[in-house]
């Protein structure tokens, strides 16, 4: 397309919409982040933007509904349509990490620019009215049916045993290959919380020499590891019983017995009144009877204690009006 023709193309506002969903993906230009008006937010230099426009960076997927940027000017002229539509907002640095709102609202390669577009939210509502719907049919755990109740127990058991399983296996392996002077990792952005889900999994391993310095760690550690399998292999009861009690807490894991039976009873019955069983009123009846009988028998020997003293005065008194 022709040099003059890009700016009339972004004239129409579906047009620009569809240049900053671009230019917002992961392909478009890279962003900073800070805090304008206590909410964070993305921006970028004008220069760098209008630079982007022109020569996209080497591997750029650029859309083929999109023309493409043939001189400087029209990238500029285009990036004021930004500004005039409000997508772009010029801002001003106050600081490390803050931004404030410019007082000149016009295009300028000198100033930094804040991304106010985001796109459609369709998606964004979806997910929002989803999270509330999950969080309500939690709240209400207690009246799901007892089938669908088994069904996440074992999904949330299964679950908590994988991640276990998986770092495990992550970690052993580190440390097998780290001993022979090498450190390999199996998915080693998985706890990286800087980046998003589909990243976490990039790279599947990383494979690089050891850092020098380390052999006396890795002897020690090769001297630990063979100390255990020693150990396993001398002491086969000791290890067997060790493996059965572990077979039994899966098995109690599972079958949900970790806690006591009185306690798995009152889960099963969290619905049903709390009644008294025949067997339980009598001996209630029982206890309450025993222990008026026991209030009596104390208030017999007070008075067998009382009637003892009396007579014991009135037998000091006698002898004293006979010594008198």
């Amino acid at each position: 397309m022709a040099s003059d023709a890009t700016p009339s193309f972004y004239e129409d506002i579906d047009n620009l919409k569809k240049l900053c969903d671009f230019l917002r993906g992961k392909h478009g230009p890279p962003v900073r982040e800070a805090l304008l008006i206590e909410k964070r937010v993305h921006y970028m230099k004008g220069e760098k933007l209008v630079n982007f426009l022109v020569e996209p960076k080497k591997g750029t997927k650029w859309p083929t509904n999109l023309p493409k940027f043939a001189s400087r000017s029209d990238a500029i002229l285009v990036c004021k349509e930004l500004c005039k539509q409000q997508f772009l907002l010029r801002s001003e640095k106050r600081g490390k990490g803050e931004l404030d709102v410019a007082r000149v609202r016009d295009f300028d390669e000198a100033g930094y620019f804040t991304w106010v577009y985001e796109g459609d939210k369709t998606m964004s509502h979806l997910m929002s009215a989803g999270l509330i719907v999950g969080f309500l049919f939690c709240v209400c755990f207690p009246i799901w049916p007892q089938f669908l109740r088994v069904f996440v127990w074992y999904l949330s058991v299964t679950l908590l045993l994988f991640i276990f399983i998986l770092v495990t296996f992550r970690a052993l392996a580190f440390l097998f290959i780290w001993i022979i002077g090498f450190e390999f990792w199996f998915l080693p952005n998985l706890f990286d919380e800087t980046l998003s889900f589909v990243d976490s999994f990039k790279p599947v391993y990383s494979f690089d020499p050891a850092k020098p310095g380390q052999l006396p760690y890795r002897i020690g550690v090769a001297v630990a590891f063979g100390s255990f399998c020693y150990w396993a292999v001398t002491q086969p009861s000791e290890f067997d019983g060790f493996r059965a009690a572990q077979g039994d807490f899966l098995k109690d894991l599972y079958a949900g017995t970790l806690l006591s039976d009185m306690s798995q009873e009152d889960k099963e019955n969290i619905d049903k009144p709390k009644i008294q069983s025949l067997d339980d009123l009598l001996k209630s009846l029982d206890q309450d009877i025993k222990e008026n009988a026991d209030f009596l028998s104390e208030e017999d020997e007070d008075e067998k204690l009382d009637s003892l003293l009396d007579n014991l005065v009135d037998i000091e008194e006698d002898i004293a009006e006979e010594e008198e």
